[in-house]
C-alpha cells in the first residue's frame, strides 16, 4: 500500500498537468507553456540514476522519504507561485522528487516479492497507472477550470504525508553497513555528473558525452550508477524501453492538443476521451505478452497520421485503439526481459537505467513534437496571423485559447495546419 501511494503521487503531477496547463500559464501570465512540462522530465531523468545509486549505498527507506519530501516542498511552491520563473522552479523540484519515487518504488518492490511475483505486482502498479492516466485528469481538469490550480499542487501535500506515514510503518529493509565517510566514497561522482550532463546539455553535446559515460561505466568505475549490459538483449529491451516511452509521451500530449483545436474539446472532455487509450494500455500489459505489440503501433500510428480536423469522433476513438493495445503489449514485458537474466545484487542498477530511459523519453517526445508542431505552424500559418501571437515562445499553446473565438476563414486554416503538422508527431 505505501509503494501504491508513492507511486500514485508521482504519476499524479505529469498527468494532471497536461490537462490544466493552459489554465494555469494563463493565470500566471506565462509563456513558456512547454518548459513547464520539459523540466519536470529534465530534472527527473538527470536524478533518477543517482537514486538508485544512493539506494544502494544509503538505503532505501531514506532515499524514498527524500525523495517524497522533495515532491511536497515542489508542491508547496508550485501552489504558491505567482509567476513563471517560481512555477518553473517548483516543477524542477517536483521533478527531482517524482523521478526518484518512480525508481524507489520500483526497487524496493524487487526487494521485496520474488521473481516469480512480479507480474502480479507489476499488474497492480499498472491499473495504479490506469487510474491515475485515465481518471484524475478529469477532476484536476474541472478543478483547474472551476476553483483554482492552485489545488493540483496542495492536493499533492497530504497524500506526500500519507505515503511517508506508510513508508515508516511498513516498509522494513536493512540499512547497508558501514560509516558516513565509507558510504560517501562509493559515489559515482564521475558517472553523475556524465549522465547530468547529457541530460542538461544540446543534442550533439549529450549524445557524446552519454557515449563517455558508457565507456566509463563498463570499465572504469568501480561502483557504477547503471549494470553492465550482459548481451545483445539487454541493450535490445532498453533502447524499446525509451523508444514506447517517447512514442507514448508524443502520443498523450499532442492528441490532447487536436481534440482542443480541431474538436473544441475542454480538458475534462479530453480526458474523458483518452480513458480508453489509459484502459486499453493497462489491461493488455496485464494479459498479454509483447510479440506483436510494435507491429500493432506501427499500424495504428500509420492510421493516426490519416485524420484531419474534419475527421470523425467515431473513427478518432477507434484509431487510438490499435497504438494503445500496441504500447501496453511492450511496456512492461521490455522491463522484465531487462531484469530476469540478473542476479539480485544488479537489479537496482538496471532498473535505474531503465527508469531514467523512461523520464529521458518523456522529455524527448515533449520537445521534439512540440518542434515538429512550432514549425509546422510558422511555414503554414499566414505571416499576418502568426504576428499577433507569440511565436518566440510557443505559437501552438497561445493560439489554442483563441481559436474558439477566431472568424471563419481564420479558424478554418488554423485548425487545417493543426491538424497537419499534428499529423507528423
Amino acid at each position: 500500500m505505501s509503494l501504491i501511494v508513492s507511486l500514485f503521487l508521482a504519476i499524479l503531477k505529469n498527468s494532471a498537468m497536461g490537462t490544466a496547463l493552459l489554465t494555469i500559464v494563463q493565470d500566471i501570465h506565462g509563456s513558456q507553456f512547454l518548459w513547464v512540462l520539459i523540466v519536470y522530465g529534465l530534472t527527473s531523468a538527470a536524478l533518477v540514476p543517482l537514486s538508485g545509486s544512493f539506494a544502494e549505498i544509503f538505503g532505501r527507506r531514506p532515499m524514498m522519504l527524500l525523495a517524497l519530501f522533495l515532491f511536497a516542498a515542489g508542491s508547496a511552491i508550485g501552489g504558491a507561485a505567482q509567476n513563471m520563473n517560481m512555477l518553473l522552479a517548483a516543477r524542477a523540484i517536483q521533478g527531482a522528487g517524482g523521478g526518484s519515487i518512480f525508481a524507489l518504488t520500483q526497487i524496493i518492490l524487487l526487494d521485496i516479492v520474488t521473481l516469480k511475483e512480479r507480474g502480479k505486482y507489476s499488474r497492480l502498479f499498472g491499473f495504479t497507472w490506469a487510474i491515475v492516466d485515465g481518471i484524475v485528469p478529469v477532476v484536476e481538469g474541472g478543478l483547474a477550470k472551476q476553483t483554482t490550480w492552485c489545488w493540483l499542487f496542495y492536493l499533492n501535500i497530504p497524500i506526500a504525508g500519507a505515503a511517508m506515514f506508510l513508508i515508516l510503518l511498513i516498509i522494513r529493509l536493512p540499512t547497508p553497513s558501514g560509516t558516513l565517510a565509507e558510504k560517501v566514497r562509493k559515489i559515482d561522482v564521475i558517472g553523475q555528473i556524465l549522465v547530468m550532463a547529457h541530460v542538461l546539455t544540446p543534442l550533439v553535446i549529450g549524445l557524446v558525452r552519454l557515449v563517455v559515460f558508457g565507456v566509463y561505466e563498463a570499465f572504469w568505475c568501480p561502483n557504477p550508477i547503471v549494470s553492465h549490459f550482459s548481451h545483445f538483449g539487454d541493450a535490445s529491451s532498453y533502447v524499446q524501453i525509451f523508444l514506447v516511452i517517447f512514442i507514448f509521451t508524443n502520443y498523450i500530449y499532442y492528441l490532447s492538443v487536436y481534440y482542443q483545436v480541431c474538436k473544441d474539446a475542454s480538458s475534462i472532455a479530453f480526458s474523458v476521451d483518452i480513458f480508453l487509450i489509459a484502459f486499453t494500455i493497462t489491461l493488455i500489459s496485464v494479459i498479454a505478452g509483447a510479440s506483436a505489440g510494435w507491429a500493432l503501433t506501427i499500424v495504428g500510428f500509420g492510421l493516426l497520421s490519416t485524420i484531419r480536423e474534419n475527421t470523425s469522433h467515431a473513427t478518432l476513438i477507434g484509431f487510438q485503439i490499435l497504438p494503445s493495445f500496441g504500447i501496453g503489449l511492450v511496456y512492461y514485458t521490455t522491463l522484465f526481459s531487462v531484469l530476469a537474466p540478473l542476479p539480485i545484487t544488479l537489479n537496482a542498477h538496471a532498473l535505474s537505467l531503465s527508469i531514467y530511459l523512461h523520464a529521458f523519453a518523456q522529455v524527448w517526445g515533449v520537445t521534439l513534437g512540440g518542434t515538429i508542431l512550432q514549425n509546422g505552424l510558422k511555414h503554414k500559418l499566414s505571416a499576418i496571423f502568426t504576428s499577433v501571437f507569440d511565436t518566440d515562445t510557443g505559437v501552438a499553446y497561445s493560439i489554442i485559447p483563441q481559436i474558439p473565438h477566431l472568424q471563419k476563414p481564420f479558424k478554418d486554416q488554423v485548425r487545417a495546419t493543426f491538424a497537419q503538422s499534428l499529423a507528423k508527431n
